[in-house]
């Protein structure tokens, strides 16, 4: 528990310099990091989000898109978060997956995360809620579809499972799936 303590405590001061708020460095890339952590530790994660957003000595503004909340957002405004289980019980898992990947779109995440302005050294887009939301949405997609509409502030992913070689593995057990824009943050 103490080392996932220190790496948040240097998380949270690694965020705030410039080099990360401007993309300092990067070649280039687009400026995305990934903090890796360990399922179990979801709890510890929640409790530093919360902890984040509302703290008010930072040097930049954390804007927390917790993507299970969207997603249950999403539904609510297609009126059918009521009907989930009903649909799931009478057409099985698989046609429900459908049609929540029918409705639950990349776009439909990204118009609910969008928010303006968004200031360029002072912003930092954090992405949670990464387990919560799967298998309705997958990161490595929705950060493939986010990148020209979030180029100019970094994003944040706080992920439970593994970011190596290039391939996010969710919960340490799921097939991997490749992603080569982002970066390891600590």
């Amino acid at each position: 528990m103490s080392d996932i303590k220190g790496r948040l405590d240097r998380l949270k001061q690694k965020i705030q310099t410039d080099n990360f708020l401007f993309g300092k460095g990067l070649s280039n890339e687009v400026n995305i990091w990934i903090f890796c952590y360990e399922p179990s530790e979801e709890m510890v994660i929640q409790h530093f989000v919360d902890s984040l957003v509302t703290e008010q000595d930072l040097k930049c503004f954390v804007h927390n898109s917790n993507l299970y909340k969207i997603f249950l957002s999403i539904c609510e405004d297609k009126r059918i978060l009521a009907s989930i289980p009903q649909m799931e019980e009478r057409k099985g898992k698989d046609y429900l997956l459908r049609q929540m990947h029918s409705i639950a779109t990349e776009s439909a995440f990204i118009k609910k995360i969008w928010y303006e302005p968004q200031i360029r050294g002072k912003d930092v887009l954090l992405l949670s809620g990464i387990g919560d939301v799967f298998p309705f949405m997958r990161v490595h997609a929705l950060l493939e579809a986010m990148q020209p509409h979030f180029s100019n502030i970094p994003i944040l992913v706080l992920y439970p499972g593994k970011f190596e070689d290039a391939q996010l593995k969710l919960f340490n057990k799921l097939k991997p799936n490749s992603y080569y824009r982002a970066f390891n943050i600590v």
